[in-house]
């Protein structure tokens, strides 16, 4: 049952409408709040929105004076205003509901006439906007947040258009590489990176667009001084509202340092493998130069052209015999440049064996080629993936103190990828000793530096290729290595 007002009996006059029903339409058929203030500053109306928005009841606020619900300096000098015919719109406050909790309000206050002109009321119009500040300040203190991460990490941050040009950088850029982020904004990623790393980034690239997952990269990056830093950088696609990829932002991180400390890791491991092998390889130098010697005397004491002949040939043979050990030992332990290049496998297995003959002669181990395939071509480092298998070798060969055998095993496998087992038949590896392989420094034999496995499992990983080490105590290890072919 609506109730009847003496102040809407001046504002409608119908016969055929009652008035204080069209006004109870009207109230209640609004999105906002309402509601109506007498010139003594007393509710005398709200509508069910505005009870809903703050928590009172209709009989709780008629009659009550609008001061006690909204105690404001603000409200009172704009009920002033409105009572000399002054409009308010979209006033930003804050209210409180009668739970206590703190609302933010928009709120609009106009004057309410008579048929005479005359102001006889105050209408409050109210629309909760707590929500939708909330959403704000969050978005806001996240912008926040993510500008105080990128102003002061020391991650070198870029965003990219689809285009790939930098649309945005981080600071950080002017201490990682001595260039502002303002003078890359606009650079494509070309002029950022080496000319050689631009395959190797368009590859990337592709595979970021067809998978959608983010991508790892390695690259040389441009400094101001025209020199270069190695940057790791992990790229993430970045999607418009409609699932569309729109740009892609980049992290990248200064990793000069840490390839610095791999190389000494890497030297440090070859010249610990290197004096390790330097007795087998006397040893293997002797016997020819014992028959040198023997020879050189025969071919002193004779006059004899047949044999004089014979003598030189096998003086001959024993002389290639030694260049071939020295060479294949200084190539071990001459330092070199990092390079990928088109390699046969089958070549650099068998130098690797050639190594280390004298090893296993002393051990009285065999070692046993089993190629199942036509030579393989890797795209790789040479000296490094040799390194990486003297390494298997050497540790396949101190693990038969009593001697036995090691078998190569290489076969093709599906996608391109070939399959290398170093198989012993040496005493193995506990089970609980099987995690730590691999750790720096950790060794189980007594003269070992423990960075064998460390730096041959580095060196896989650079050739996008795996290792996986299978033992059993008594019965012999199995070091199976895939790496991708060309």
């Amino acid at each position: 049952m609506a109730k009847s007002f003496p102040i809407f009996g001046e504002l409608i006059k119908s016969d055929a409408i009652n008035p204080d029903e069209l006004i109870d339409l009207f109230l209640n058929g609004t999105a906002d709040g309402i509601c109506i203030v007498n010139m003594e500053n007393c509710f005398i109306r709200v509508n069910e929105m505005y009870t809903k928005i703050f928590g009172y009841t209709e009989e709780e606020l008629t009659g009550r004076k609008f001061n006690e619900m909204n105690k404001s300096a603000l409200v009172e000098e704009v009920f002033k205003a409105v009572k000399q015919g002054e409009f308010f719109h979209d006033l930003v406050t804050h209210c409180y509901h009668k739970d206590g909790s703190r609302l933010d309000i928009a709120v609009s206050f106009s004057p309410l006439r008579n048929t005479a002109g005359e102001i006889i009321a105050i209408i409050g119009t109210y629309r909760d906007i707590t929500k939708h500040l909330n959403i704000e300040r969050d978005l806001k203190r996240t912008r926040e947040l993510y500008r105080l991460i990128t102003d002061n990490t020391t991650d070198m941050i870029k965003l990219y258009s689809k285009d790939k040009e930098v649309i945005y950088a981080s600071p950080s850029h002017k201490k990682g590489v001595g260039i502002g982020p303002e003078e890359l904004i606009g650079q494509d990623v070309y002029s950022i990176i080496m000319p050689e790393d631009r395959e190797p980034f368009d590859q990337v690239y592709e595979a970021l667009i067809n998978t959608g997952e983010p991508q790892l990269f390695q690259a040389k990056m441009r400094t101001s001084d025209n020199g270069f830093i190695d940057v790791e950088t992990t790229i993430s696609p970045v999607y418009n509202e409609k699932g569309e990829f729109e740009s892609f932002v980049t992290v990248g991180r200064d990793i000069s340092d840490r390839i610095k400390n791999d190389d000494a890791l890497r030297n440090l491991d070859r010249l610990s493998i290197i004096g390790q092998l330097a007795a087998g390889v006397a040893h293997e130098i002797r016997n020819p130069l014992t028959s040198l010697k023997g020879f050189s005397k025969l071919l002193k004491s004779t006059r004899d052209i047949q044999k004089q002949e014979d003598y030189l040939s096998i003086i001959m043979n024993e002389l290639d015999r030694i260049d071939m050990i020295v060479n294949e030992f200084m190539s071990l332990a001459k330092p070199q440049a990092i390079q990928f290049e088109r390699e046969s496998l089958h070549d650099i297995l068998e130098s690797t064996v050639n190594i280390l003959h004298p090893q296993a002669l002393l051990h009285n181990v065999e070692i046993i080629n089993c190629f199942k395939t036509d030579d393989i071509h890797l795209l790789g480092s040479r000296h490094q993936l040799k390194q990486v298998f003297v390494n298997f070798l050497k540790n396949a060969i101190e693990s038969m103190p009593h001697g036995g055998q090691v078998h190569i095993h290489v076969e093709k496998m599906a996608d391109n990828r070939v399959l290398i087992c170093f198989t012993d038949e040496g005493i193995g590896i506990d089970n609980q000793l099987m995690g730590y392989l691999g750790t720096p420094f950790y060794t189980t034999k007594d003269k070992g530096i423990g960075l064998g496995l460390t730096v041959s499992n580095k060196i896989i990983q650079e050739h996008n290729g795996t290792m996986k080490i299978e033992s059993e105590l008594g019965n012999g290890t199995t070091i199976t290595v895939e790496l991708v072919y060309v």
